[in-house]
């Protein structure tokens, strides 16, 4: 049996036999208690108790405008997340639910028709499969056929992370979005900490470390990912934050998009955006990550790889961009809001803007 395969056994038994419930969890690290927008919070309340008591995750990941898109929730568990994006879908949309312990899946699946008539469905618009996130073909997923990618605190799990993203970037859609949740790290989690497997159910020994994020999307074509959100990780089991000594954990939510034109700077091109104030539920503001506060009908000055974001995805009817890359200005100047995914993204790029 290689490593990886032990490291899976090792996450099923953890999540699928020794917790019970979420109250369960030694550390804050896949407990979702950030902050929750009001419209989302209505849909929780229409969601079973048992889906939501089992459930783990660090965040919300849960972006704008799914109404009638296809979504892929990867490592779904009981479904919380994947019934809460049916909701947002509506009746044309479809969700498709992967994860690798039945235990779970079975919690999911029992729900789905008194969750399809508590949202007033006259049809199911979810589908759980049993698979790994490692291998989405096994699980029917085709490519360029996801419109957007969600996953809830569980990519650190894979042994394989290199796989994972390699697949999510395979089945979106061209201008499709990856937003998912997750710990990441802020150095490289030494082998002892890693082969713990108690600190690795708790989501901590398989955390990436920021800059290695970086540098794994980069080398996928990815060169420019966003931050949504990002919070300090409270481990609360002394045992466990004796292990990991001096490394901090972050729960962050990550926006990334399959775009070909994205690069790994800041450019100016002397483009500019004015927001128009149609997407649903937003008709103030928009937010493309946690330092682009669009305003409506104010004009901002942008980089290429903000422009390519709000130009050539779903979010392109609502906005309206001037200018285009036919001349270039050297780097676009991002003051100091630039998000950090890692210490050094300052310096190296990576998403700077």
């Amino acid at each position: 049996m290689t490593d990886s395969i032990l490291t899976l056994e090792n996450v099923k038994e953890y999540y699928g036999n020794t917790l019970q419930d979420n109250g369960d969890l030694k550390t804050s690290a896949c407990c979702s208690n950030g902050s929750v927008d009001k419209s989302i919070a209505k849909i929780f309340k229409l969601i079973d108790e048992e889906i939501l008591s089992k459930f783990y995750g660090c965040g919300s990941p849960l972006p704008a405008m799914l109404d009638g898109l296809t979504i892929l929730d990867l490592g779904c568990g009981t479904g919380r997340d994947v019934y809460t994006t049916s909701y947002l879908a509506g009746e044309k949309g479809f969700v498709i639910g992967v994860d690798m312990t039945e235990q779970q899946l079975e919690v999911a699946r029992r729900h789905i028709d008194s969750q399809m008539q508590a949202f007033g469905f006259s049809r199911t618009n979810v589908d759980f499969r049993h698979g790994f996130i490692e291998d989405l073909t096994s699980v029917g997923i085709e490519d360029n056929s996801i419109d957007v990618v969600i996953s809830n605190c569980v990519i650190n799990l894979s042994p394989d992370k290199s796989r994972v993203f390699q697949e999510i970037f395979r089945v979106l859609k061209p201008g499709g979005e990856l937003y998912f949740s997750d710990v990441f790290s802020s150095r490289r989690i030494p082998e002892a900490v890693k082969n713990d497997p108690v600190i690795y159910g708790e989501c901590l020994g398989g955390a990436l470390y920021t800059e290695d994020f970086r540098r794994l999307l980069g080398k996928l074509g990815c060169e420019d990912c966003r931050v949504m959100s990002k919070r300090l990780i409270e481990v609360g089991s002394e045992e466990i934050r004796s292990a990991v000594e001096m490394i901090d954990f972050y729960s962050m939510t990550i926006r990334a998009f399959k775009l070909a034109d994205l690069e790994d700077t800041c450019e100016d091109y002397g483009q500019s955006v004015v927001y128009l104030g149609t997407v649903p539920g937003a008709p103030n503001y928009f937010l493309l990550d946690d330092h682009h506060k669009f305003i409506t009908g104010k004009p901002e000055l942008v980089c290429g790889n903000t422009a390519s974001m709000l130009e050539d995805t779903r979010f392109s009817p609502h906005f309206r961009v001037a200018g285009d890359r036919s001349c270039h200005y050297g780097l676009f100047d991002c003051g100091t809001s630039q998000p950090v995914i890692g210490d050094a993204a300052k310096s190296s790029g990576g998403g700077c803007c």
